[in-house]
């Protein structure tokens, strides 16, 4: 496998990872940061748009899948998967602690 198919993998598991609190707040009903808001990434998005940001990180997350040919090569490509969602919940936590204090 090529390199960028590592790469791939690694930014399909970020992907997947971002889609989960903006899709699960949009379900809920419950307002939540997304790059729509004002400020992006610090205001508050109302749920359709988490709902449809969420959808569309999971998409995009699915389509990296298939580019990092995660079949081809499983022994390496699931840690850089782990990899991608690890990075994204961490940075994802520190970034959202705030939220409600502003």
């Amino acid at each position: 496998m090529e390199w960028y198919n590592y790469v791939a993998c690694f930014f399909a598991g970020a992907f997947l990872a971002n889609a989960v609190p903006h899709y699960i707040k949009g379900v809920c009903g419950d307002k939540f940061p997304t790059p729509f808001a004002k400020p992006p990434g610090k205001g508050l998005s109302s749920p359709p748009i988490n709902v449809l940001w969420g959808l569309l990180n999971l998409v995009i997350g699915f389509v990296l899948l298939r580019a990092g040919k995660v079949r081809q090569d499983p022994d390496n490509t699931w840690p850089l998967i782990f990899g991608g969602i690890a990075l994204m919940s961490v940075l994802a936590s520190k970034n959202f602690q705030k939220k409600d204090k502003e």
